[in-house]
């Protein structure tokens, strides 16, 4: 498979995987202390959207690439 046609996967993937899940979360840890043998710290959740649009982009450039460059021989 050519560098270009894995690209393109790669992209229709990711699209397709944007549309599904709409974003992703991770933890950040924000606060840490210790108070003798006592440990605290506080964790915030994140989410990060990605937008419908971007999913489908990803898709059509992706289908675009992997169709029209795959080049004349």
């Amino acid at each position: 498979m050519k560098p270009f046609q894995l690209a393109a996967v790669v992209l229709v993937l990711l699209g397709v995987l944007a549309l599904a899940y709409g974003g992703f979360t991770y933890t950040k840890d924000t606060h840490e202390t210790s108070l003798g043998p006592l440990n605290l710290s506080v964790q915030d959740n994140e989410r990060v959207n990605i937008p419908a649009w971007a999913g489908v982009g990803g898709i059509v450039i992706g289908g675009l690439i992997f169709f029209f460059g795959r080049g004349r021989r």
